[in-house]
């Protein structure tokens, strides 16, 4: 056991009084500038077409359809039974509870809006957004590694991590890590390899759905499942078979972009 990493990570960078200012938070924030400055480059590369100061609006509308989707799910599909007789914690953010899939339907909705009020297809707005935001999966996976959150399940490899503050002190995959490397780092540059190769909006943003879903069903073998919920079926958790659907729908959304055929024509600089 003296072998493995004991993992003794203060989430905490610094306080400010009562304020505290977490590496977790930072996360976020560096997910969303980098995913602002990947929005401007598709604009001026013509592939988003829209405006430049438009961008921050987008930004905006994602932070907050995100959230709100992301807390949705984890508070009525992953922990109902504890907020249901908790009901003034329900917008207690700050002691964790946000799931992604709610996120990324919160997402899709927000991409909606933005289409509506910028005369864009939900097509062309949600591949620039699955190119720009794919990367801020790295950072929220590195957030909950830092946290000692969402770790994986016992192991006795080599790779295995103790989590001292909520894993006991059995080593753990580091499903977190995991993570960030498939979803974050991976996906992320398949989605921008196709960037070149696709002729109509869709297929990115397409793929990243079914991406996300197979990559995450996946690491749910090493991820420690949510103890409210346990296992399905005797060995699907919630994460797999909400993935499950997840490729489902991706592989239906690229067969519905390439029948509704939005061509992508990028105006050369």
């Amino acid at each position: 056991m003296n072998n493995h990493y004991i993992h003794n990570i203060d989430p905490v960078i610094f306080d400010l009084g009562p304020l505290q200012i977490r590496w977790y938070g930072l996360m976020y924030v560096i997910g969303f500038i980098i995913a602002g400055y990947l929005l401007k480059v598709l604009a001026k590369e013509k592939f988003f077409k829209v405006e430049i100061e438009k961008i921050d609006s987008l930004v905006t509308t994602m932070i907050v359809c995100m959230f709100l989707g992301a807390r949705f799910f984890y508070v009525f599909i992953y922990n109902w039974d504890y907020y249901s007789v908790n009901m003034l914690e329900l917008l207690a953010v700050w002691k964790g509870g946000l799931s992604f899939h709610g996120a990324l339907v919160g997402l899709c909705i927000g991409g909606y809006i933005f289409g509506r009020q910028n005369k864009l297809t939900w097509f062309e707005v949600m591949d620039c957004v699955a190119l720009s935001g794919s990367q801020g999966l790295f950072w929220g996976r590195l957030g909950n590694f830092i946290n000692g959150e969402l770790y994986g399940r016992p192991t006795s490899s080599f790779v295995g991590i103790i989590f001292p503050n909520g894993g006991g002190l059995a080593p753990r995959h580091a499903s977190q890590l995991y993570e960030a490397f498939l979803e974050g780092v991976l996906l992320t540059l398949i989605l921008w390899i196709m960037k070149s190769r696709v002729k109509v909006y869709g297929m990115i943003s397409a793929f990243f759905i079914a991406g996300y879903g197979l990559f995450r069903f996946v690491v749910e073998f090493y991820r420690e499942p949510d103890s409210q919920l346990g296992y399905y079926f005797g060995f699907l958790t919630m994460g797999q078979i909400l993935c499950f659907i997840m490729i489902i729908v991706g592989t239906g959304v690229g067969f519905y972009a390439k029948q509704r055929n939005v061509r992508l024509n990028p105006v050369k600089a």
